[in-house]
């Protein structure tokens, strides 16, 4: 039986960050790495298998909140037992409805 996104994360203890994609995220989309992590301790996140990314490792993406409330989408694999996010940014205004309305 294949894992699902959801027990996968359910296995991870921790973040593992890229040097390179800490700030390139910032510099990018002005997500800090704090507002990254929160958005997977949040209720509710949502998590998919990013099918299209995912040519030489399983990639996921998660909408998320912050403690702001700022809506994120947030790029990421597991390496070992950790997440290893590679992109964040602002959710778009679909993902914002997808995500409001998985989440009454």
């Amino acid at each position: 039986m294949a894992e699902t996104p959801e027990s996968l994360l359910a296995q991870t203890t921790g973040f593992q960050w890229d040097q390179a994609n800490e700030p390139k995220i910032f510099e990018r989309h002005q997500v800090t790495s704090a507002e990254v992590e929160q958005a997977f301790f949040h209720v509710p996140l949502l998590v998919a298998l990013d099918l299209k990314h995912s040519a030489d490792e399983v990639r996921m993406i998660a909408l998320g909140r912050t403690s702001a409330e700022r809506r994120l989408q947030v790029v990421f694999t597991i390496r070992n037992d950790r997440i290893r996010p590679i992109s964040a940014r602002d959710m778009t205004r679909r993902e914002r409805e997808q995500y409001a309305k998985d989440n009454p």
